[in-house]
Parts: C-alpha cells; structure tokens; sequence
C-alpha cells in the first residue's frame, strides 16, 4: 500500500511540475502588469490556458492530500 501510494505521489509531482511549465508566463514590466490586470478584470482566460489553470489546481490539491497521508503512514 505504502509502495503504490508513493508511486502515485511521485507522478502527482512530475505531473504538476509539466502542469506548471506548460502555461504561460505573465509579461514583466509595467505593460505585462497593465494587460495583466485588464485580463483577468474581463476574463480574458479561455481554452487551453483555462483548462490548464485548473488541472494545475487539481494535480496540486491532490499532491497535497498525497503529502499528507504518506506522512502518516509513514509516521506510524
């Protein structure tokens, strides 16, 4: 159980690193933070970037959880 739960754990973590690499990063400079602020104000995110946005948000809550309960196993 402890085995396949660190296995688990362990693509958890490579996905959510991929997760993380694949969106785009946010222009730097005054300009990136204008057109920043205005997209997220009219909710420019579509498609792909929303997709992505939220697979990034579920494969982290779910490393969190895979954190939490190999600990306890661990610890016992």
């Amino acid at each position: 159980m402890e085995i396949t739960l660190q296995i688990v754990h362990a693509l958890l973590a490579i996905g959510l690193t991929l997760a993380v690499l694949l969106q785009s990063g946010k222009e730097a400079g005054l300009p990136g933070a204008i057109a920043g602020g205005a997209q997220s104000l009219f909710g420019k995110k579509k498609g792909l970037e929303e997709k992505l946005a939220k697979l990034t948000s579920a494969l982290a809550i779910l490393f969190m959880v895979s954190s939490v309960v190999l600990a306890f196993l661990v610890g016992r």
